[in-house]
C-alpha cells in the first residue's frame, strides 16, 4: 500500500519488505503466534477446545507455454526457424523440426508425468491457464487451437484449474474478465481461482479487479526473488481492503516457493534447491498449514535451463506429501 521502488515488472521487491531485512521471511509468523495465542488460552481456560488445522500440500502448476514449439502457428513457426538458422543454433532448429514432423515429443509436453505424479503420491493439483492475447510477455499457445483446448479439457476433468490474467491485463484489467469467458466457455465450469502471470500485484487494485470479476480465491501472494511467506502466513485467508475498511470474499491462498525463484533469483543449482525447500516444508508442516509450491509445464522438460528440475519436482512432492 505505501510508496515503494517497483522491480522492472511493477512489482514489490521482497528485499524491501520487513520479513525480509530482519531475516523472518522463511517463518510463519501468524501460524507460530495463533498457536501460542490457543496455548496461553487453554493454560488460563481448561474446559476451551481449539480446533487445529491439519497439514495439507498442494501443488499448483502455471502454464505459460503450453509447447515449446507445437501450435504457433504458421508465421510463429517460420520466424522461429529462421531465426534458429541465421543464429546457427542448429540443435534448436533440429529439435524443433524433429517434432513439427512427429518424431519426437515437444519437451514441455509434461502432462503425462504430471498426471503420474499426482497418481502416485496423492496430491492435488490446481493448474492455471494463460489465455491472453500474443504479447511480448505473453506467448501461450492461442486458444483457438484445437490441441489447446482439448489440453485443458483434459486437464480440468482431474484438476481445479483457473485463469492465469496476462501481463497486460495488469494495465487493462478488462481483460481479465474476457480471459475467465475464454475459459469458462471451454470447460463449462465457473471460474473463480486465478493466479497472476508474472505474480503481477498492486494493491488494492488487483483484488478489486478480481473481486468485479467473481473471481473469489487468488494464488499470487508470495515473492518472486525470495522464497517463504510473503504474508507471514501458510494459510489462506480473507482479503481485507485497507481502503476500504472491510473484509471481502476473495480468499488468498499463500504459496512458499517457486520452481522461476529458485533458479533465476537464488542461482541455485537443482541439486542444491531441497537445501532450501526442506525447512518451507518442515515449517508448515509443524503448524497444520498448506505448503504451497508453483511449478511450471517447462521446468519439468529436462530441457535447458532446466536440466535436472523435473526430478526435482517429484523430490519435492515426495517430501511434502508424506
Amino acid at each position: 500500500y505505501l510508496p515503494h521502488q517497483k522491480d522492472q515488472h511493477g512489482r514489490f521487491d521482497a528485499r524491501q519488505s520487513l520479513a525480509y531485512q530482519k531475516g523472518f521471511l522463511q517463518q510463519a509468523v501468524i501460524n507460530r503466534w495463533s498457536n501460542q495465542i490457543g496455548d496461553l488460552l487453554q493454560q488460563h481456560f481448561p474446559q476451551l477446545k481449539l480446533t487445529r488445522p491439519n497439514y495439507q500440500f498442494v501443488s499448483t502448476i502455471d502454464i505459460d507455454n503450453a509447447w515449446a514449439y507445437r501450435e504457433k502457428g504458421l508465421f510463429r513457426t517460420t520466424a522461429a526457424l529462421v531465426r534458429s538458422m541465421v543464429k546457427m543454433e542448429f540443435k534448436s532448429l533440429r529439435e524443433r523440426i524433429s517434432v513439427l514432423i512427429g518424431k519426437t515429443q515437444d519437451p514441455y509436453d509434461t502432462y503425462a508425468h504430471l498426471d503420474r505424479i499426482r497418481e502416485q503420491y496423492n496430491i492435488r493439483c490446481i493448474y492455471f491457464f494463460l489465455l491472453g492475447d500474443y504479447g511480448e510477455n505473453d506467448k501461450n499457445v492461442s486458444i483457438n487451437r484445437k490441441r489447446f483446448q482439448s489440453l485443458i479439457k483434459a486437464t480440468a476433468d482431474y484438476n481445479l484449474c483457473g485463469i492465469h490474467p496476462s501481463y497486460r491485463s495488469f494495465e487493462e484489467p478488462q481483460r481479465i474478465k474476457v480471459e475467465q469467458q475464454r475459459l469458462m466457455k471451454l470447460i463449462r465450469k465457473e471460474i473463480t481461482h486465478s493466479r497472476q502471470h508474472y505474480l503481477r500485484l498492486r494493491f488494492p487494485d488487483t483484488y478489486r479487479q478480481l473481486i468485479d470479476c467473481d473471481i473469489n480465491n487468488d494464488y499470487t501472494m508470495g515473492y518472486a526473488h525470495e522464497i517463504g511467506f510473503r504474508a507471514g502466513i501458510c494459510t489462506s485467508f480473507y482479503f481485507y481492503d485497507l481502503g476500504a475498511e472491510q473484509q471481502t470474499n476473495l480468499r488468498v491462498h499463500p504459496f512458499a516457493v517457486m520452481d522461476a525463484t529458485l533458479r533465476y533469483y537464488m542461482l541455485l543449482q537443482p541439486e542444491e534447491a531441497m537445501t532450501y525447500v526442506a525447512p518451507l516444508i518442515q515449517e508448515v508442516k509443524s503448524l497444520g498449514g498448506t505448503m504451497m509450491t508453483l511449478w511450471h509445464n517447462e521446468s519439468i522438460s529436462g530441457k535447458a535451463p532446466w536440466d535436472g528440475w523435473r526430478e526435482l519436482y517429484e523430490e519435492v512432492v515426495k517430501a511434502a506429501a508424506q
